[in-house]
């Protein structure tokens, strides 16, 4: 996987000037801030329990190789560290645009790099990638450089985003490297690892094509520790797989695409309310537009692998075409994503990528269509997952355009934005699971003055921090369900059931 050229992208559909602009009712795009490039370049984003954003970008900065930043609810960023300050750029650079922090239960972020690292052993000169952990305040700790291995058994290149399991480790994926060391012409086909929050890494899993290639998604984990997953090759007809691995690493190929399905699994899955996973693959599909190989589609898949596919895009100008990032589950039931190109902003062949929602039954609506302001000021090319707040906005980025339209060859440097769909505002756990007597953080908004909260109806002690959070312990006697706080304004649901273990 070679790195996205942000200073010229090699497409020329981006070249693309709006010429009109898409007001829907109750749908309102708002562009919280505009790169430049000495800011960044290239961003993802991700809510923190503060009440304040925080992501990465993949190029830009001091160095020019990426950056961390904070950014506050009415726009106002700090860039908090700049990768490559290190020398030989041990610390890492390019962190991933598909892959955003997370923020564990002990409040630093943790994310990783596509390339830097120690060299010793990677055969790419740049560096074969790290995992880093950073506090909210800034301060970067490099916790692992693959490649650190012989062959690169461990791993190279992680490109898709960690998430904290159950057990409080974090799991994440290499696109290349892995025991396997002649597939790919003995660059390794992949891996699934577990590394502890002081840097202790563990190779899980090592694909050989067969079962999988080059893991480009994030994983998902579900209530009995199990994981799900996604490969964007390898498989059975080599264009990609859906997977399930035991936390001990046996691992279950659920699903092999075959172009007519799809193509190119690039997104992780996304676990709806019905229980069944849902994702996207970037190409293949029904229909024949980009050079007949199909414009990707929506997919529902049940955890015992069988495959539905609700929706093919039709391609540019039209509902979009090559979605990009994990779908992100709507309190109102349904599933919201991005296409990077497609819509009805713009002109030419490929417009400026959508936002679209579809239900859990295959019917999908173009909810935004990038691109449609002047010079694309709005932003152009989606790539990194959505995320719902808490306020019920979904928020995300845009590798391209912006108001710095001189920025990356008339191309902009990309975009942070919201976007409201009328949908009320409800609250979040971190974590999203765990036993009696756990302290767990409540996220929201105008949370003070919260008289009770309930775990599935039973009443659990809590302190309020702040006008966004609220701590707490699983009480005695809760079982799985909605976590509620009562607030002078109302009563606030989980937009998730919070799974109490034993």
């Amino acid at each position: 996987m070679g790195k996205l050229n942000w200073t010229i992208k090699a497409c020329s559909i981006f070249l693309l000037w709006a010429t009109t602009a898409i007001a829907l009712p109750a749908q309102t795009l708002t562009t919280l801030y505009s790169f430049d490039g000495t800011d960044g370049a290239l961003p993802t984003l991700v809510r923190a329990a503060n009440g304040n954003f925080y992501g990465t970008t993949s190029a830009g900065g001091t160095n020019n190789l990426g950056t961390v930043f904070k950014i506050t609810p009415d726009g106002v960023l700090t860039t908090l560290y700049s990768f490559c300050s290190q020398s030989a750029c041990t610390d890492g650079d390019y962190p991933s645009p598909f892959a955003s922090l997370v923020q564990g239960t002990d409040g630093n972020f943790y994310g990783t790099t596509e390339a830097g690292g120690a060299f010793a052993n990677c055969p790419n000169a740049a560096g074969c990638g790290t995992v880093f952990k950073i506090t909210p305040s800034g301060t970067l700790t490099t916790l692992y450089r693959f490649c650190s291995e012989s062959d690169c058994t461990d791993g190279q290149e992680p490109l898709a985003n960690l998430i904290q399991g159950t057990d409080g480790v974090f799991y994440g994926t290499t696109y290349f490297g892995g025991a396997y060391i002649s597939c790919n012409d003995v660059t390794g086909c992949g891996t699934i690892f577990k590394i502890t929050s002081s840097g202790v890494l563990t190779t899980v899993f090592s694909f050989d094509n067969l079962d999988g290639g080059f893991p480009f998604g994030g994983l998902v984990q579900v209530a009995n520790g199990d994981f799900y997953g996604t490969t964007e090759f390898g498989g059975a007809y080599m264009y990609g797989t859906v997977f399930k691995i035991t936390p001990s690493g046996k691992l279950t190929t659920l699903h092999s695409f075959d172009l007519t399905d799809g193509d190119m699994v690039d997104a992780g899955l996304t676990q709806g309310a019905d229980g069944n996973f849902y994702g996207t693959t970037f190409k293949g599909g029904g229909n024949t537009c980009d050079y007949g190989v199909g414009c990707g589609t929506v997919f529902k898949i049940t955890p015992r692998g069988t495959l539905t596919t609700l929706h093919n895009f039709t391609g540019p100008l039209t509902d979009g075409e090559w979605p990009r990032g994990a779908l992100v589950l709507g309190t109102d039931g349904n599933l919201y994503g991005t296409t990077e190109l497609g819509g009805s902003g713009g002109i030419g062949s490929g417009s400026g990528g959508t936002v679209f929602k579809i239900t859990p039954a295959g019917i999908l609506t173009t909810v935004y269509s990038f691109c449609s302001q002047s010079d694309c000021t709005d932003g152009l090319g989606p790539v990194a997952a959505l995320f719902q707040d808490v306020n019920g906005r979904f928020y995300g980025t845009t590798a391209y355009g912006g108001a710095y339209t001189s920025c990356n060859a008339g191309q902009g440097c990309g975009t942070l934005f919201n976007l409201s769909v009328g949908l009320s505002p409800f609250v979040k756990t971190q974590p999203t699971s765990g036993i009696v007597g756990m302290m767990v953080s409540i996220l929201g908004t105008n949370l003070t003055g919260a008289t009770k909260v309930t775990f599935h109806g039973v009443a659990a002690e809590f302190t309020v921090v702040s006008s966004s959070l609220v701590t707490t312990t699983v009480p005695t006697g809760a079982t799985t369900g909605a976590v509620k706080v009562v607030t002078p304004g109302g009563t606030l649901s989980s937009n998730e059931p919070f799974q109490v273990l034993p």
